[in-house]
């Protein structure tokens, strides 16, 4: 069985993945947070590289790298910090929360298992009907996402 303190984790987790799963919807300004925050606070890039250090052509250079998905955290980090910025960044599963992940997974695996068993049993002319099966998956299901095997995510 999945031990109490990976459960509470989880379960801590996922609580945390849907206050923020809203900001899944919002669009990215195409140039890039950094650019667009510059100037809409109408500051140059002389007086941004001096606010974190850098030059100029360092400044145009971190945008460029954020546009195109190549920017460090710590340069996000230290954008936020030279213009008293809270920087924030999580990750949103597209199923909504780990636990469906874990559902999702742990369902494909029983499904192989149960099906492969059923497959051997038809061909020994034991076949199961297909409610049987269903439920068979479905049980499986649960035990594996209750035990959470090494192999889940193989």
């Amino acid at each position: 069985m999945q031990d109490l303190a990976n459960k509470l984790t989880l379960e801590q987790i996922d609580k945390k993945i849907k206050q923020i799963s809203s900001l899944s919807k919002l669009p990215l300004p195409a140039e890039g947070w950094i650019y667009n925050i510059r100037q809409a606070l109408g500051i140059s890039l002389k007086q941004l590289g001096n606010k974190m250090h850098i030059t100029p052509a360092g400044v145009k250079e971190m945008e460029k790298r954020e546009s195109n998905d190549s920017i460090t955290i710590k340069s996000l980090k230290d954008f936020a910090s030279a213009l008293d910025l809270k920087f924030v960044y999580g990750f949103i599963p597209k199923d909504g929360s780990l636990e469906k992940m874990i559902e999702k997974r742990a369902l494909q695996i029983a499904q192989n298992i149960v099906l492969k068993t059923s497959h051997t049993m038809a061909l020994e002319d034991q076949q199961n009907n297909p409610a049987r099966i269903k439920k068979a998956i479905k049980d499986r299901a649960q035990q594996i996402k209750n035990e959470m095997p090494k192999y889940l995510w193989d």
